[in-house]
């Protein structure tokens, strides 16, 4: 199975993401932002960094780029996109998936291993886990505050569509320990963490990150 890696100017996790990728026996497809072009691949992801700088808001400028305009098609028709940490932040604000992603409450950037608990195994994404799965896996964000109305909050909660929820602390503020969610469809998931950077033991701390891209690859050959 296919699944492409975006590169954008400022990315930083894309090699990481394409590595996770092989390691859970799939095949790395590089994409470049300024290709309209996503090459047949069965999934997409849109990996952690800052791209385009952050300039305006995390995202912002991104959104706008030619691959995306291929990704949000796609994804309405079904492909499966994962959007880590800054692919988060774009996921959101290319309006495929509700919410934004704001300041840390704090103010600081925070790098920590955090524990997770898998909320929901429905999604493309997160087959591999048992609902209520408690895992840990990296975490490095600056803007990974995760604000909404109380309307979109209580949807995302009764839909089943809040994937992963922080554990024994709340790392950036976000409303309700959100650290994850995904649309109504179930194939387009943002997460805030890191699942990329614990795939295997050398470089931990965990291989609890393994599920989400062996998950995508399951989800593929049973559709």
């Amino acid at each position: 199975m296919r699944i492409g890696v975006v590169t954008f100017p400022g990315s930083l996790d894309d090699r990481d993401a394409a590595r996770a990728v092989r390691l859970a026996g799939g095949e790395a497809v590089a994409l470049w932002h300024g290709d309209a072009d996503l090459k047949k691949v069965d999934a997409v992801i849109l990996p952690g960094g800052f791209s385009y700088g952050d300039y305006l808001r995390c995202g912002a400028i991104s959104r706008f780029a030619p691959v995306m305009a291929e990704v949000v098609a796609a994804a309405n028709g079904g492909l499966p996109v994962l959007g880590i940490c800054n692919g988060f932040q774009i996921l959101c604000e290319s309006h495929l998936l509700p919410g934004a992603l704001t300041r840390n409450e704090h103010m600081h950037f925070i790098c920590r291993d955090q524990k997770l608990r898998i909320e929901d195994n429905t999604s493309a994404w997160t087959s591999s886990y048992d609902a209520g799965q408690e895992i840990v896996v990296p975490l490095k964000n600056g803007e990974g505050c995760f604000v909404a109305d109380t309307a979109v909050l209580d949807e995302l909660e009764g839909e089943g569509r809040v994937i992963a929820r922080y554990l024994d602390v709340n790392p950036n503020g976000s409303l309700r320990d959100i650290a994850g969610i995904r649309n109504k469809r179930g194939n387009v998931v943002g997460l805030m963490p890191h699942p990329e950077h614990a795939v295997e033991e050398l470089t931990g701390p965990t291989i609890d990150g393994l599920g989400f891209f062996t998950s995508v690859l399951t989800s593929m050959v049973n559709s």
